[in-house]
C-alpha cells in the first residue's frame, strides 16, 4: 500500500520535527528533502489510482515509490528508536551512522521522484493540486451476464420488488436494490425484468448497464434506441439534446428502466435529468454496490437490501450448478454442503465453485475419485476460488477496490487482519487505524470522528456489515464477509505489497508462511498456535503490527516473555489480549514507536517504565487484579488519547504542567480517590469515564476523590459508576443518595448505574438530567418493590435499560419518556408488568424482554396497541420490535 506508507511517514517526519527534533537533528536536512518528494509522491498516487491496474509502467513506479519509502521508514525508525536507547545521544551518533544511510535513501527517492516529475513535464509548471496522469485510453467495460438459469432464492425477494413496480404512485418511482459484490443484484434484477407479470404490466422495458466508466451519451442513446433508429447524427448531438430526446419519449405510457450498476450518488445526478418526474407510470430500477445511491435517488422509500442465501438455498444451487438439477450422488451430498456453506451464502462464490468443480472434476471418473477430489476441495474452498480462469470472483470486488478512495484502501485492507466471522469491535478497529496512520486530521472533527466516518462510507458501499449497534444508533461491532476478507489478505499479503500476513499452521504441522519469512512482512496476524509460533523465535525488523486474537487464553512462560517485544522493535500496535503475560518485559519499554496496546497480565501495579512510551495513544490493560496501581506517568505521555483497563486504577501525581494530559477522552475504570479536581484539570477534554470502587466515598468527598469534580468536565458524555465494595457484600454498598443534578458534567448523554442499591425515588433526580439520553441501570443499581415514574423528568431519554432488580410495581405513561426508542428489562424476574402507556409514546420502536417472564404478556399488548396505532406505511419504515427471551415466555 505505497498510499498508506507516504502518508504515514509524512505524519510521522511531521510528528518527529514537532516532539522529538533532538533525535533526528544530524538528520535535518536529508529529512526536510524526504517530507518535499513525499509530498509530490502523494499527489502522484492519489492522480494515478485509477490507471495502475492497467498500465505495467505505472505499476512498477508505484513500487519502487512503495519500496523506497518502506525503506526510508525503516531507516528512521530504526534511527529513532536506537536514539531513545541510548544512554548517550554522541556516543550513539558515533556508532550508528543512520544519517548516511538516511543520505543514501534520500537520493533514491530524489531519484523516484525525477521519475513521477518526467511523467507531468516540465517541473516548473509542477502543482501537486493539479496533477494529472495521462490517461492510456478509455478503459474498456463488460456489461454482466444477466443468468437466466438456476436462480435460486429470489422469488421472496423478487416478489416484494414486483410489488413495488406494479403499485400506483404520486412521482416517477425509484426502487434500488443494494448489496455487496457477487450477492446477486443483477441476477434478481433480471429475474424481474424477465417475469411475465412485468412484461405485461410494462410494454416498454429498458436496461441499462451503466458501469464506473459510463458516459451519458451513451446511456441515453442506449434508451434511444428501444425508441428510434440510431444515426451519426444523433452522436453529434450534445447530452442536453439527447437527455430532452429521452424525456419526450418516456412522458406517457408506463416504462420500466432498469439502471443496472450505478456506482455513485453523482452519477444518479448525471442521469436522471433525462426521466420526466411527471410520469407517475414510469418507474426505475436501480441496482448498486452504495446505500448512498439509494437514498439520493428516492429520500421517500428507503432501499432494498438483498438478502444472502440461506445454507438450503446456498446447497440448491451448487447441485444446480454441478449436476444441472436437484439431485446430487448421496456420496457427495455431505461434501457438497461443506463446500456450500463455506462459500459464505454467496452466490457468485458458490457459481465459481460450481463451475470448478465440473471442470476439474468430470463426471466419467469413479465415485471413490471424484469424492477424494472434493474433499481436497471442500478444506480449501478459498484457494480453489483463486484458480477460476476468468477470476470472476477477485474482478468483481477489485471493481469496488479500485473505485475507494485512496485514503480508504488501506483501512478496507487492514480488516483482513481479523479472524474469519469475527465480530469486530468499532471502538478497536478505528484506534488500530489511527494508530497505523491511516486516518487524516482534519480541522474541527477528532481522528476518532473521521475514522467513524471513513467506516460508514465503507459500509454504505457494502464492504463492511454492521453486526451490532450501540444503543445510541451508533455502530457497536461490524463484520466483513469471508470472500472480501479473502481478497483482502490476498490483495495486502502478496510478494509486491507485503502489507500484511496472516500467519497460520498447515496441517503438516508447518506454519505458512513460515517463520523465517516474518522479517519481509510489515504487519501479522496469528490467531491459532500462538505459542508455537513465539517459541520458534521468530524476527521481524519491519514488522509494524502485531495482532492476536486467539479464542483460547494463552500463559507466556517465563523464559518467553520478551520474545514479541524483541523480535519487533518498531512495532506501533500490539494488540494481544489472549496472550498473558506473567511479568512485563523490559523489552517492551524500548517499543517507542508504539501507539496503541492491548495486554494482559496478573499483576496489580502499572510500572514506571511505561512512560518511556512516548507515543502511545491507546493503552489497554486487563488484570487479574482487581486494583491496578499505575505508577507510570501517564501526563507525560502527551499522546495518550485513552486509557482502559478491567480494574478500579489509582492514578499517579499530577505534574505542574497544564498541557499534559489535554489529549485524554477516555479513562477507565479508576479509583474515587483519583477523582480529583488536579486530574480532571490536567484532563479537561474528557468524553468517557468510568469509576469503579467504593462510591459513598466519591459522593462525601472523602479519601481525596470527590463527584464534585467530575461536574467541571464540560466535553464528558458517558459516565460509568460501578460500586465495588469488595470484600464486603455488594449490599452493604447501598448508596443513600445521588448528587443533586446541576453537580452532574453539564453534556453527560450516557449514565450507567452497577450495584449502588439506591431507592427508586431516587430517580427523580436522573430526571432532571437535561441532555441524558442513554440510562442503563446494571445489577441492582434501584431496589424496591414500586417505581412511580415522576412527572417531568427525562425529556430527552431514548435508551433505559433495568437489570437485575427487585421491582414489582412500575407505574408510568408516556408523558414520562416521551422520546423513548429502546426499552431494555434484564433479569426483572419479579416485574408484573410494562407500563402500557409506553404504547402511546410516537418515537417507541424497539423493546427487549431477557428473563422477565411475568411482564411478557403486557409486552405483547403493547406490540398489538403499536401495531393498531401505526398505518401501513408507517409501520414498514418505523415497525415496533418486540424481542422475548426465552420466546417460550
Amino acid at each position: 500500500m505505497a498510499d498508506a506508507a507516504v502518508e504515514f511517514l509524512l505524519e510521522n517526519l511531521q510528528q518527529l520535527l514537532l516532539y522529538h527534533a533532538h533525535l533526528i537533528s544530524d538528520a535535518k536536512n536529508q529529512v526536510e528533502t524526504l517530507e518535499n518528494d513525499l509530498r509530490l509522491f502523494k499527489a502522484f498516487l492519489k492522480d494515478s489510482t485509477k490507471k495502475r491496474r492497467k498500465d505495467d509502467s505505472l505499476r512498477e513506479l508505484v513500487r519502487q515509490i512503495r519500496d523506497v519509502v518502506y525503506e526510508a521508514e525503516d531507516i528512521i525508525d530504526a534511527f529513532v528508536t536506537q536514539a531513545a536507547e541510548s544512554k548517550s545521544k554522541n556516543y550513539f551518533l558515533r556508532a550508528f551512522q543512520t544519517p548516511v544511510k538516511l543520505l543514501g535513501i534520500a537520493k533514491e527517492v530524489e531519484a523516484i521522484g525525477g521519475k513521477v516529475r518526467a511523467i507531468y513535464g516540465d517541473k516548473s509548471k509542477l502543482d501537486f493540486a493539479t496533477l494529472s496522469v495521462a490517461d492510456g485510453g478509455a478503459e474498456e467495460t463488460e456489461a454482466p451476464l444477466v443468468r437466466q438459469e438456476n436462480v435460486v432464492g429470489f422469488e421472496d425477494e423478487a416478489e416484494k420488488i414486483i410489488g413495488y413496480l406494479t403499485n400506483e404512485a404520486d412521482y416517477l418511482d425509484v426502487i434500488s436494490i443494494i448489496g455487496m459484490p457477487g450477492l446477486g443484484k443483477t441476477t434478481l434484477a433480471g429475474k424481474i425484468y424477465r417475469d411475465p407479470a412485468i412484461q405485461y404490466e410494462f410494454p416498454t422495458r429498458i436496461w441499462v448497464y451503466v458501469s464506473q466508466e459510463f458516459t451519458k451519451k451513451d446511456v441515453f442513446i442506449s434508451i434511444l434506441r428501444e425508441f428510434t433508429r440510431i444515426t451519426d447524427e444523433m452522436y453529434k448531438k450534445s447530452d442536453h439534446d439527447l437527455a430532452r430526446e429521452v424525456s419526450s419519449h418516456l412522458e406517457r405510457g408506463k416504462f420500466l428502466i432498469v439502471m443496472d450498476d450505478v456506482w455513485t450518488a453523482e452519477d444518479w445526478d448525471k442521469l436522471q435529468i433525462a426521466f420526466p418526474k411527471s410520469n407517475k407510470a414510469g418507474k426505475i430500477l436501480i441496482t448498486s454496490r452504495h446505500e448512498d445511491v439509494a437514498h439520493h435517488a428516492n429520500r421517500i422509500r428507503g432501499p432494498h437490501n438483498l438478502r444472502f442465501l440461506t445454507q438450503e438455498e446456498s446447497w440448491l444451487l451448487l447441485r444446480l450448478e454441478v449436476f444441472g438439477k436437484p439431485e446430487c450422488p448421496s456420496e457427495l451430498e455431505v461434501l457438497g454442503k461443506l463446500i456450500s456453506e463455506q462459500c459464505g451464502r454467496l452466490p457468485l462464490a458458490i457459481v465459481v465453485i460450481g463451475g470448478i468443480l465440473v471442470k476439474k472434476f468430470s463426471a466419467s471418473e469413479e465415485m471413490t475419485a471424484r469424492k477424494n477430489a472434493w474433499r481436497k476441495v471442500s478444506e480449501s474452498v478459498s484457494t480453489y476460488l483463486n484458480e477460476d480462469p476468468q477470476r470472476r470472483m477477485e474482478k468483481i470486488i477489485s471493481l469496488s477496490y479500485d473505485k475507494l478512495p485512496y485514503h480508504l484502501r488501506a483501512c478496507f485492507l487492514y480488516l483482513g487482519m481479523f479472524p474469519e466471522d469475527f465480530e469486530i469491535p468499532v471502538w478497536k478497529l478505528i484506534r488500530m487505524w489511527i494508530a497505523e496512520g491511516f486516518i487524516q486530521q482534519k480541522t474541527g472533527i477528532t481522528l476518532e470522528e473521521t475514522a467513524e466516518n471513513y467506516l460508514e462510507d465503507l459500509i454504505n458501499r457494502n464492504l463492511v456489515r454492521i453486526d451490532k449497534m450501540r444503543r445510541d444508533g451508533r455502530v457497536k461491532t461490524c463484520r466483513i464477509h469471508d470472500m472480501l476478507r479473502d481478497f483482502c489478505r490476498i490483495e495486502a499479503g502478496n510478494e509486491k505489497e507485503n502489507f500484511l500476513q496472516e500467519i497460520k499452521k498447515s496441517s503438516d504441522g508447518v506454519f505458512d508462511p513460515p517463520v523465517d519469512d516474518v522479517k519481509k512482512f510489515r504487519r501479522i496476524c496469528i490467531h491459532s498456535n500462538v505459542l508455537n509460533f513465539v517459541c520458534s523465535r521468530p524476527y521481524g525488523p519491519r514488522v509494524r503490527s502485531f495482532v492476536c486474537f486467539s479464542k483460547e487464553e494463552i500463559t507466556l512462560p517465563s523464559e518467553n516473555v520478551s520474545t514479541i517485544p524483541a523480535a519487533f522493535k518498531l512495532l506501533r500496535v500490539l494488540d494481544a489480549k489472549p496472550v498473558k503475560f506473567t511479568k512485563i518485559p523490559s523489552d517492551l519499554y524500548h517499543l517507542v514507536h508504539l501507539r496503541h496496546i492491548a495486554l494482559s497480565f496478573n499483576l496489580g501495579v502499572l510500572p514506571s517504565s511505561f512512560s518511556k512510551l512516548w507515543n502511545i495513544q491507546t493503552l489497554i490493560v486487563d488484570t487479574t487484579s482487581r486494583t491496578l496501581d499505575i505508577k507510570a506517568d501517564i501526563w507525560k505521555m502527551i499522546q495518550l488519547r485513552h486509557l482502559k483497563t478491567n480494574a478500579s486504577a489509582t492514578l499517579p501525581k499530577t505534574g505542574k504542567s497544564s498541557k499534559e494530559g489535554q489529549k485524554l477522552q477516555t479513562l477507565g475504570t479508576i479509583s474515587p480517590q483519583s477523582c480529583t479536581d488536579e486530574v480532571f484539570d490536567r484532563a479537561g477534554n474528557l468524553k468517557k469515564v468510568g469509576i469503579r470502587g467504593k462510591l459513598a466515598t466519591l459522593l462525601d468527598g472523602k479519601n481525596g476523590g470527590s463527584f464534585d469534580s467530575l461536574g467541571k468536565l464540560g466535553s464528558l458524555e458517558k459516565l460509568k459508576l460501578l460500586n465495588d465494595v469488595f470484600p464486603s457484600p455488594p449490599s452493604e454498598g447501598q448508596l443513600r443518595g445521588l448528587p443533586q443534578p446541576y453537580k452532574f458534567p453539564p453534556k453527560l448523554r450516557s449514565l450507567t448505574l452497577s450495584d449502588t442499591f439506591l431507592d427508586w425515588s431516587k430517580m427523580c433526580v436522573l430526571g432532571l438530567l437535561e441532555n441524558l439520553e442513554v440510562l442503563k441501570l446494571k445489577d441492582k443499581a434501584f431496589m424496591g418493590k414500586c417505581w412511580e415514574a415522576a412527572d417531568g423528568g427525562f425529556r430527552q431519554l431514548e435508551v433505559l435499560l433495568i437489570g437485575r432488580t427487585d421491582l414489582v410495581f412500575w407505574v408510568a405513561s408516556a408523558h414520562h419518556f416521551p422520546r423513548l426508542r429502546r426499552l431494555e428489562l434484564e433479569n426483572c424476574e419479579e416485574l408484573r408488568e410494562v407500563p402500557i402507556g409506553l404504547a402511546d409514546i410516537r418515537s417507541f420502536q424497539y423493546l427487549d424482554l431477557y428473563r422477565t417472564k411475568h411482564a411478557a404478556g403486557s409486552a405483547k399488548k403493547i406490540r398489538e396497541a403499536k401495531e393498531k396505532m401505526q398505518d401501513e406505511q408507517t409501520a414498514k419504515i418505523n415497525g415496533f420490535k418486540l424481542t422475548i427471551f426465552p420466546p417460550d415466555e
